[in-house]
This record gives C-alpha cells, sequence and structure tokens, in this order.
C-alpha cells in the first residue's frame, strides 16, 4: 500500500521543465546566495571572489550549451 501511495504522489509532483530552464534557475540562484551570503557585489570584494563569479558564469555556460545541444537531437 505504502508502494501505491508514493507513486500517486511522484506523479503529481512531477513537472515537465526543460534542462535549460533548470539551469537558468539554478545559476539565478547562485548568483543570488553569492550577492547576499558572500558579499559578492560589495566594496570590498576580492580577487577570488570576482574570479568565483566568472567561473561560475562560465560553469553556466557550458552547461547551457551541453543542455541545449542534447535537446536538439
Amino acid at each position: 500500500m505504502e508502494c501505491l501511495y508514493s507513486k500517486k504522489i511522484k506523479l503529481r509532483i512531477k513537472i515537465n521543465m526543460s534542462k535549460v530552464k533548470l539551469i537558468s534557475i539554478i545559476y539565478a540562484i547562485g548568483i543570488i546566495i553569492g550577492a547576499l551570503f558572500f558579499e559578492v557585489w560589495a566594496a570590498d570584494t576580492s580577487f577570488i571572489k570576482t574570479i568565483g563569479v566568472f567561473i561560475w558564469t562560465i560553469i553556466f555556460l557550458i552547461s547551457l550549451f551541453f543542455a541545449d545541444k542534447n535537446e536538439k537531437e
């Protein structure tokens, strides 16, 4: 009985979202967390924080490229 109940819940929660949208949401959440908690855009931002933002953006662009490439196939 537990198995049938868990299957019903999974069917209700299932959201049809493309990989590109999911990657974009994760990127935006990362930027917001960086701005609020790690003070990336503070007046005394170090070089390491700046490089961290660039690396985060590079990872986003690479994953976006591969996700879009795999969706088209």
